[in-house]
């Protein structure tokens, strides 16, 4: 939880680096957290015709910002600029790209966007 909490914290931190662990993580509650709200609002009624309702539509939108801080510095730990973020806009190739970049260990030692955040 408290890797989920970290990047609401630093949610428009644009700088330094981010572990592998914290991305994922982060991915992974924010999967469960719309999970849940699709589930409550089909159980009580707020979505319709299969398309977002206002809880996970207003989960979604606050989460924007967050998400794509913590994948900015997700590329920085892999020595990228955040930039490459971009590529995702290109169909089916550019969502391949980014999961491979996402998915790379860190790089070694301290890089242009600092110290190694596994602090080895």
């Amino acid at each position: 939880m408290n890797w989920y909490l970290d990047a609401w914290k630093n949610y428009a931190n644009f700088q330094g680096r981010a572990r592998r662990k914290a991305f994922w993580m982060f991915a992974l509650f924010n999967i469960i957290a719309i999970v849940v709200l699709t589930s409550v609002e089909g159980f009580i009624g707020l979505r319709g015709d299969g398309s977002y309702g206002i809880l996970s539509g207003l989960y979604s939108l606050a989460v924007i910002l967050p998400a794509i801080a913590l994948a900015v510095r997700r590329l920085h730990d892999t020595g990228r600029s955040g930039w490459w973020i971009l590529i995702g806009l290109i169909p089916l190739v550019g969502p391949i790209v980014l999961l491979v970049f996402y998915v790379q260990d860190s790089q070694p030692g301290a890089n242009q966007y600092g110290p190694n955040p596994k602090g080895a």
